[in-house]
C-alpha cells in the first residue's frame, strides 16, 4: 500500500509499505480522509522522542474486515487513537488513554492514517451518520479534543474565559466554550482566522495590539485556555489568568518551556490542568448538525501520494487544516 511515513530524514512517500493485519478484536479500515494537525508537525521536529512511522490520527474510513465483529464491515467511521493494554491498574481505572504501555495512532508505537489502510481495536471506532460529509467528519478527534476541556473545567456562564491562539485548534476550542455562555475573548494575531470566529458572534482581540492585551491583562480571566501551539504562549497565557483561576494547556510541541517563575502558581493558586483527548459521540453530535464550523478551517486537500506536500503546505504560518486523501 502507499503509505506516508516519518524516518530520520524526514518524511517519504511509501508506494510499497506493508499493509497492516489485524489483531483479534481489531479492525482493518480502509482510510477516506484524514486531517494534518499540529501534533503531526510537531512529530516531524522531534516530538514523543523521534518517533518513526506513518503519521497521522485524525481520520475518517471504512472498515473492510473486522473478524467476529462482521457487522462493523462497511461502516464508514472515526477512531480514537489511544490503545492501552487493558490490564495495567490505569486501564483498570478507566484511564487507557494513559496506559503506560499504551499505543496511540501515527504518535506512538502504531502505525497512523497517511495511509491507504490502518488498524484500531473495534472498542476505539464510532461510526458516523451518512448526513455527515468525509471533510468535516475528519475533524471529529480534534473536536472531541476541544470537547474534553468541559470535562475537566467547570465553566460557568459568569466566567471570563480567554482562549490564547487562533490556530485549528484554538477555533474549535473558541467554538465549544462558546456554547457554555461564558464571557468569552479568543485571542490571535490573524485577521482572516479570527473573523471566523467573529461571524459566529464570538469576540476576539488581537494579541500583537499592544492597547487591546493591556485591556485584557487589566481584567484578568478565571479560565485561560492556551493553545497557541508555541512555548511562548505559556508565558502570555499566565499573565492573563487571575489569582484562583485555572489555566488549561492544550499545546504540545517538541521544544521546552522558557525559564517562567513557577513560585508565582503557587503564590497566586493558579490550578493547571493538562487537556488533551476526548469524547467522541458528542463531537459527531455537533458535526452532524452543524453546531460548530469546520469547512472555513479547510485550507487545502492533497492526495496521499502528494501527501509530502500536504506537510509542508500545513506548515506554512497561517494556514489551518489541510487534509489528505480522498
Amino acid at each position: 500500500m502507499h503509505a506516508l511515513r516519518l524516518t530520520d530524514s524526514g518524511p517519504v512517500l511509501d508506494a510499497n509499505y506493508p499493509a497492516p493485519r489485524p489483531a483479534a478484536d481489531e479492525a482493518l479500515i480502509r482510510v477516506r480522509l484524514a486531517g494534518i494537525c499540529a501534533t503531526d508537525l510537531q512529530l516531524l521536529a522531534g516530538y514523543k522522542q523521534g518517533y518513526r512511522g506513518v503519521l497521522g490520527h485524525e481520520f475518517v474510513g471504512e472498515v473492510v474486515e473486522a473478524s467476529g465483529h462482521e457487522e462493523w464491515v462497511g461502516q464508514r467511521v472515526a477512531g480514537e487513537l489511544n490503545i492501552g493494554c487493558g490490564d495495567c491498574d490505569l486501564c483498570r481505572r478507566g484511564l487507557g488513554k494513559h496506559c503506560r504501555r499504551r499505543e496511540s495512532l501515527g504518535i506512538l508505537r502504531r502505525d497512523g492514517a497517511f495511509a491507504d489502510f490502518l488498524t484500531l481495536p473495534v472498542a476505539n471506532l464510532h461510526p458516523l451518520p451518512d448526513s455527515l460529509p468525509d471533510e468535516h467528519a475528519v475533524f471529529v478527534e480534534p473536536l472531541a479534543a476541544a470537547l474534553q476541556l468541559l470535562e475537566q473545567c467547570h465553566i460557568r456562564p459568569d466566567d471570563r474565559v480567554y482562549v490564547l491562539g487562533d490556530g485549528r485548534m484554538g477555533l474549535l476550542v473558541a467554538q465549544v466554550l462558546a456554547r457554555t455562555g461564558c464571557d468569552l475573548t479568543a485571542l490571535g494575531r490573524t485577521p482572516a482566522k479570527l473573523d471566523i470566529l467573529t461571524t459566529r458572534n464570538i469576540p476576539t482581540a488581537r494579541t500583537d495590539d499592544p492597547a487591546a492585551l493591556a485591556q485584557l491583562m487589566a481584567h484578568p480571566a478565571d479560565v485561560v485556555v492556551e493553545v497557541t501551539g508555541s512555548p511562548d504562549g505559556f508565558a502570555l497565557a499566565r499573565q492573563l489568568v487571575r489569582p484562583g483561576g485555572v489555566l488549561a494547556l492544550k499545546s504540545t510541541f517538541a521544544a521546552d518551556l522558557p525559564a517562567f517563575d513557577i513560585s508565582s502558581l503557587v503564590v497566586d493558586e493558579i490550578t493547571l490542568v493538562g487537556s488533551r483527548c476526548g469524547p467522541f459521540p458528542p463531537a459527531i453530535r455537533l458535526l452532524a448538525t452543524g453546531a460548530v464550523a469546520v469547512e472555513p478551517l479547510i485550507h487545502a486537500r492533497y492526495p496521499l501520494d502528494n501527501g509530502v506536500a500536504g506537510l509542508a503546505h500545513a506548515a506554512r504560518r497561517g494556514v489551518l487544516k489541510v487534509l489528505v486523501g480522498g
